[in-house]
């Protein structure tokens, strides 16, 4: 291997350099990752939207609020180690990274296992209590049963490719990630199209596929032996850094169960318009995903590159990057957001062969729009306070936004526009109040950066500032 490929898999050091070039360089790979990470929810919708039909491509977007749930305690522990891990790099403390990294390990194990006893419990009476209709009910209940079995895979490759990031590598965890892509897309379609294995096919391509991935990334950190050590000796649970990786994590854990909790019981109301605004949605869902893309990048790259400066305690130099970095997000969320703008109806079309379907979706991705580019402030400066180890304030923030704003917002504007004819309100009340919470989030984000109280929650802070 040349020394060119072999830097590209090199750990990144982001207390040197220009800011703006270590930024865009770590979140290239990111974006490209992000996009394969999308594909799997993506090519799943296709192929059952395709090849079984638009109640399967409903039934695949009902379970997501409920897989999205039961992942909590995978993020939290994500976050957490993805925070302590750069800390620890760019402070050069080679034991308590290896400790931290063994520590992730052990907890993962202990969080798949739990997870895997809980669900068969959860899922059908989640499902009844949102009540999803009928026709797709069985087949949510059987996509995500399979999803929860092969829980391990998923979780330890979200977790194992946070720490890769937060040592500065994102181009290991990215071609991992692509290999699991190709890897989904032909099961997908052999289970699928081939076996007429329906829904239960799509979930067990994405558990195999992930669960490749996971151990990948193991491979890659057991040979970074120059930066850290990966013995037995350090997967006992060091109680310290497991308390830290939950302290730090708990509050983004808890961030995305509010999320998905308020996708749940927005999903009520979703599932009350009927199938076809159910399948509308999960086209939408899907097209956001890639428009939120670069925004969940420039969120990563920023927790990496201020975890690493804040453990130089380089303070000026982070909030330089803060600048730059979030100038960089808006401009790109604009661009992205008007490309699919202009060819959103031909994105829409991939899914679904029904004209009125990709009509519907196309009115509701109009509506969220302008909320992509004020999400790209609030996840670049999210990223920073959490790099710094504030993970509490966008928890704050989530909470307000999601519990507050949103769910209120979309019921009322239900009940709102209720007629006879619409006996359930108008629909687009699911979308403008994603709108407004997004851009009241990114208001209050801003607030609370410049405020700076962040600065002060680093593990050992000492109070100085170069």
């Amino acid at each position: 291997m040349s020394n060119g490929i072999k830097k590209l898999f090199r750990p990144v050091d982001m207390t040197q350099g220009k800011p703006w070039e270590n930024i865009v360089a770590f979140t290239v790979p990111l974006v490209i990752g992000n996009i394969a990470q999308q594909l799997y929810n993506t090519v799943d919708s296709i192929v059952v939207g395709k090849y079984v039909g638009d109640n399967a491509l409903a039934a695949v977007g009902s379970a997501g609020p409920i897989l999205n749930l039961l992942l909590v305690l995978f993020i939290g522990i994500s976050v957490g180690s993805s925070v302590m891990v750069s800390q620890y790099f760019g402070a050069k403390q080679r034991e308590e990274l290896s400790s931290t990294v063994g520590s992730c390990i052990t907890l993962t194990a202990i969080a798949s296992v739990l997870i895997m006893l809980l669900a068969p419990f959860i899922i059908r009476p989640a499902l009844e209590f949102l009540k999803t209709p009928d026709t797709i009910i069985e087949w949510c209940s059987s996509y995500l049963h399979i999803l929860f079995t092969g829980i391990a895979g998923v979780a330890y490759y979200n977790i194992l490719s946070g720490i890769l990031r937060g040592l500065g590598d994102s181009v290991s965890a990215l071609i991992y990630l692509l290999v699991a892509t190709v890897l989904n897309i032909i099961l997908d379609l052999w289970f699928v199209a081939g076996l007429d294995m329906g829904v239960a096919g799509v979930a067990l391509a994405t558990a195999i596929a992930q669960g490749v991935s996971a151990v990948l990334c193991l491979w890659k950190l057991s040979r970074m032996k120059n930066i850290f050590d990966l013995k037995l000796v350090y997967l006992k649970i060091h109680k310290v850094h497991a308390v830290n990786i939950v302290r730090l994590g708990l509050p983004s854990g808890v961030t995305q169960a509010i999320f998905s909790l308020a996708m749940v019981i927005v999903q009520s109301l979703t599932n009350s318009f009927g199938e076809l605004f159910i399948a509308a949605n999960v086209i939408v869902m899907r097209v956001d995903g890639f428009a939120m893309m670069p925004n969940f990048s420039f969120g990563t790259t920023m927790t990496t590159y201020a975890g690493q400066n804040v453990g130089a305690r380089d303070y000026r130099r982070v909030q330089q990057g803060a600048k730059q970095g979030t100038l960089i997000a808006v401009g790109t969320s604009t661009v992205i957001t008007a490309l699919i703008l202009l060819f959103g109806r031909g994105l829409m079309g991939i899914f679904t062969n029904t004209g009125e379907l990709v009509d519907l979706s196309m009115r509701m991705m109009c509506i969220l729009a302008a909320g992509y580019i004020a999400m790209a402030v609030t996840q670049s400066l999210s990223g920073i306070m959490r790099g710094a180890g504030d993970t509490m304030t966008p928890m704050w923030i989530s909470l307000i936004t999601t519990v507050c704003i949103r769910v209120p917002l979309a019921y009322g504007i239900s009940w709102l526009t209720v007629t006879p004819d619409l006996p359930h309100g108008r629909s687009e009340c699911v979308f403008v109040s994603l709108l407004v919470s997004w851009v009241l989030g990114a208001v209050i984000t801003v607030i609370f950066y410049k405020r700076g109280k962040w600065k002060m929650k680093a593990l050992g802070n000492t109070g100085t500032d170069k």
